[in-house]
């Protein structure tokens, strides 16, 4: 049974006259009669009853017509789906996010996806750190990361959404609290709280690389895989750790950010797609996100700043 012979069902159906059908469909009036005879030899039943002067449905062409409308309409659907598809406008689309620092940017990406493409479905995948984040669209496993330049792979696209800022959090009864700017030196007989060691998360190798450039290396006492967490231990008296300016939403009792001495180290937050990458859902999200994140007038220490420090970063 052909989608063809439905359809000339359907139309003779609704015009109960063979001409007419034919001429709705575009087609002469024997080749249609003739898919008739072939639908109903194929089917062991008559559909219509016919004479010169009329044409009227069988109690079998009466059962027969409902479900056909329904699988016209089901076909029409899936060729609309299919379209929309095609032009970005429906499909899955997954997202890696760390959520202390993508807080703000993730709400403001997933409002305007949705005002723009309902169709299109955002998975959302949460605590991917930015190298971890990196490596997975690398592979294919994401269409889209969260991540901080730069970005070496020569098959990855990226376009800025924002900078920030390395800086100092610290217990609000910290001696070093009583400072408007923290030298990161004076931090090298603390303890550190920070995101746990060989799971992705460049903060932690950049933490360790500032520190080691003021000539010690951090002395972990404790670990944790949010920042949220990081910052509690914080506040109750763990230890100190260095974070990002996108964290200072996080404000807990008992904690204090302090901006670091010297020169600012600032870094950019990025999305990062394969380049090819077909999904033409991916390519409408991206489109979204450039009005919904511009990028922004960006600071020229910024990248030689991230440079230095070997790799993209992140919370």
């Amino acid at each position: 049974m052909e989608l063809r012979h439905l359809t000339a069902f359907l139309a003779v159906a609704e015009e109960l006259h063979f001409g007419r059908a034919a001429r709705r469909l575009q087609m002469a009036q024997p080749p249609l009669s003739q898919q008739i005879r072939q639908l109903e030899k194929e089917l062991g039943v008559q559909l219509f009853e016919r004479n010169t002067r009329s044409v009227r449905l069988t109690s079998a062409g009466q059962a027969f017509l409902r479900p056909v409308r329904t699988v016209l309409e089901d076909v029409g659907i899936a060729v609309r789906v299919a379209r929309a598809a095609g032009r970005g406008e429906y499909g899955r689309v997954t997202v890696g996010f760390a959520g202390a620092s993508s807080h703000e940017a993730l709400p403001r990406l997933t409002r305007a996806v949705r005002a723009a493409h309902p169709g299109i479905e955002l998975v959302l995948e949460g605590q991917t750190y930015a190298n971890a984040a990196l490596t997975r669209v690398v592979e294919g496993k994401l269409d889209v990361g969260f991540v901080r330049l730069p970005v070496t792979h020569p098959g990855l696209e990226t376009r800025v959404i924002y900078e920030e800022e390395l800086l100092c959090a610290l217990p609000s009864d910290h001696r070093l609290t009583q400072r408007t700017r923290i030298p990161v030196e004076a931090l090298a007989e603390e303890p550190f709280v920070g995101f746990p060691a060989n799971a992705g998360s460049s903060l932690r190798d950049l933490m360790a690389a500032t520190c080691e450039r003021a000539g010690f290396t951090p002395r972990m006492t404790q670990e944790a895989p949010d920042s949220h967490t990081i910052l509690a231990l914080v506040a109750a008296g763990v230890g100190v750790t260095l974070t990002l300016t996108s964290c200072q939403h996080i404000q807990q009792t008992g904690l204090v950010y302090r901006p670091l001495a010297g020169d600012p180290i600032r870094l950019r937050a990025a999305l990062a797609w394969r380049r090819d990458n077909p999904s033409a859902a991916l390519r409408a999200v991206l489109a979204v996100a450039e009005t919904a994140l511009p990028t922004p007038v960006l600071s020229p220490s910024a990248s030689s700043a991230s440079s230095g420090l070997g790799g993209p970063s992140e919370p």
